[in-house]
């Protein structure tokens, strides 16, 4: 992602923030991941009703997340104007390979302010979370 605040809000530059956030997930570098992201902001995974505010709590939920799990993005969609975006990701784990919708907002300087996931079928978080979220 560019320092050039005018660059990182156009359609291309809030595209490259949610390849740079797949790619820094996936590859684990953390320091790189948190750098996509507002200190504000806030998960939100519907099926299960959780919610992680924050960059720090954000960060370690990924941190600590369980399993060998990879992602690949199948599609980027990007509106500068709105200060928004989707993907949608195959992630496998394992043998196993399951798909998601993801929606991204972002501030006035290109970071990730909301992210919500859709996975395709609503499930019980796994236990060990209860730290970070809150329940709704």
């Amino acid at each position: 992602m560019t320092d050039d605040t005018s660059r990182s809000t156009t359609t291309s530059g809030l595209r490259t923030t949610v390849e740079t956030y797949w790619a820094t997930a996936d590859a684990r570098d953390w320091e790189a991941f948190a750098a996509t992201l507002a200190d504000d902001v806030v998960y939100e995974l519907p099926q299960t009703r959780e919610r992680i505010r924050g960059k720090d709590r954000y960060l370690r939920f990924n941190q600590e997340y369980p399993g060998d799990w990879h992602v690949r993005i199948e599609r980027i969609v990007a509106d500068a104007e709105g200060r928004q975006a989707a993907a949608r990701t195959e992630f496998t784990v394992g043998p196993e390979e399951l798909h998601a919708i993801h929606f991204f907002t972002f501030d006035d300087r290109g970071l990730i302010t909301g992210v919500t996931d859709f996975w395709p079928e609503a499930y019980e978080p796994p236990a060990g979370r209860e730290h970070l979220v809150e329940r709704y």
